[in-house]
């Protein structure tokens, strides 16, 4: 492999390709997509008051034992925030891309209500005197290309991803020494039950996350861990174990930079994190800046796609990570049982970095973050060999049409490919999950 790092060509693409959350549909996007692709006309606040059942978030703090009231939470999925600033001047809730004008009250305590969210997990933040800071109600998360705030709207299906009174793994925080990096860069590690009871080995899956958020996204706001250790108790899933790593490489510049860090330039415009309102299109579907008409980069008539290729988390994952994994953890270390698959930009790495290195991954899962078309695939034959698994997630309020017509088209070439739509949900934490509960129980399924 060349150590040429695809870093200022790739600019002007990847800053076409925003990995932040769709407002949910019939909400208001009045400041929502930030300007640029993705805006939306403003849609009036509902001003009429709210179902009075609201029960705090799940995601409240803890503060000596006893959980914060707020947010709270109510059966229209209305979310209701609390902030004591007596005195503070202006105070809003900015969440799903809408600032929501809050209302002191005699005690100096100010409290505001959205509008209607989609189920699932939503980043937020309070806007102080035009200050935006963290609601102390809330624990905190890494998202936005920032810590912030947190809020939990019950979901009709969480019963997936609940804690429940079965066989636990471990998530373990790892470090490991990248000479590319000259850096220690940070893991996350999900070992199945019983992996301390043993000497059994085990099928690995490197998961990444998306832009603006970190290693600590898949076993925070994803619940991969609890996931992963339902499926595995009702014997829907193998064991396996699930490696999370930073894609974000410091000291390397450009793409994959510092924590964090995407690059700007083009038209003034980052690539936006993940699990934000107003995003375009990620690679791979229509409609999307210098996406490919099918979804796919390349072929005829398709346009000029893009292709996450030959870049410095590329080499620190292959060169580096896979080598120290299957040294420290009891990884059966060979193709058929390593696996691949990431959300948004974690998808998009996924897509390039497993076509140029079939011989590491067999099995290859894109949660919003494109699909693989055939005319991407060189050697048809081998492909269908080495590759045991195509998987393409998206939500029903993204645009996967494209990814739907890939993995078609891959099916009828004899590949085995798989594609899911999330109900009701846009490009969010909540897709993602629904995601890797339908890819999990599909891996490592041979000899």
């Amino acid at each position: 492999m060349k150590k040429t790092f695809l870093t200022l060509a790739l600019l002007p693409v990847l800053l076409g390709f925003s990995a932040i959350a769709q407002p949910p549909q019939g909400a208001p996007a009045g400041r929502g997509a930030r300007g640029g692709r993705g805006t939306q006309p403003p849609v009036e606040i509902d001003k009429t008051p709210p179902v009075e059942d609201f029960k705090p978030s799940a995601l409240n703090a803890a503060v000596n034992g006893r959980i914060s009231q707020y947010p709270e939470v109510n059966s229209q999925r209305r979310v209701r925030t609390h902030l004591r600033a007596p005195n503070a001047q202006s105070v809003q809730l900015d969440i799903g891309g809408v600032r929501y004008p809050m209302t002191k009250g005699e005690d100096g305590a100010w409290i505001g209500v959205s509008n209607s969210q989609d189920e699932g997990f939503h980043y937020y933040q309070l806007n102080v005197d035009g200050v935006s800071v963290p609601d102390p109600g809330t624990q905190m998360f890494y998202g936005a290309s920032r810590w912030g705030s947190g809020v939990e709207v019950p979901a009709h299906d969480a019963d997936f991803y609940a804690m429940k009174n079965v066989p636990h793994g471990q998530l373990r925080e790892v470090h490991f020494f990248s000479k590319i990096a000259n850096a220690s860069l940070p893991c996350y590690v999900y070992t199945p039950p019983d992996y301390e009871k043993g000497s059994k080995r085990y099928p690995v899956l490197y998961l990444q996350h998306g832009a603006g958020e970190d290693e600590h996204g898949w076993g925070g706001q994803g619940y991969a861990g609890l996931i992963t250790d339902n499926l595995i108790a009702e014997g829907k899933a193998k064991p396996f174990i699930i490696v999370i790593g930073t894609s974000y490489i410091p000291g390397t510049g450009g793409l994959g930079g510092g924590r964090g860090a995407v690059p700007s330039g083009a038209g003034g415009r980052g690539a936006a994190p993940a699990g934000q309102p107003g995003a375009t299109a990620p690679a791979g579907t229509p409609g999307a800046p210098g996406a490919a008409g099918r979804g796919g980069p390349g072929g005829p008539g398709r346009g000029r796609g893009f292709v996450m290729t030959n870049t410095p988390f590329e080499h620190v994952l292959v060169e580096e990570m896979i080598p120290f994994f299957d040294a420290n953890f009891r990884t059966i270390a060979d193709q058929p049982h390593r696996g691949m698959a990431g959300l948004s930009m974690g998808g998009m790495y996924t897509h390039g970095i497993t076509l140029a290195h079939l011989d590491k991954f067999s099995h290859i899962g894109m949660f919003s973050g494109g699909s693989i078309a055939p005319s991407e695939v060189k050697d048809m034959a081998d492909f269908k060999k080495k590759v045991k698994l195509v998987f393409v997630g998206y939500g029903s309020r993204e645009n996967g049409a494209a990814g739907k017509t890939n993995v078609e088209e891959l099916k009828k070439a004899g590949v085995n490919a798989v594609y899911y739509e999330s109900p009701l949900t846009a490009h969010e934490w909540l897709s993602w999950r629904r995601d890797l509960h339908e890819f999990a129980p599909l891996l490592f399924q041979g000899k």
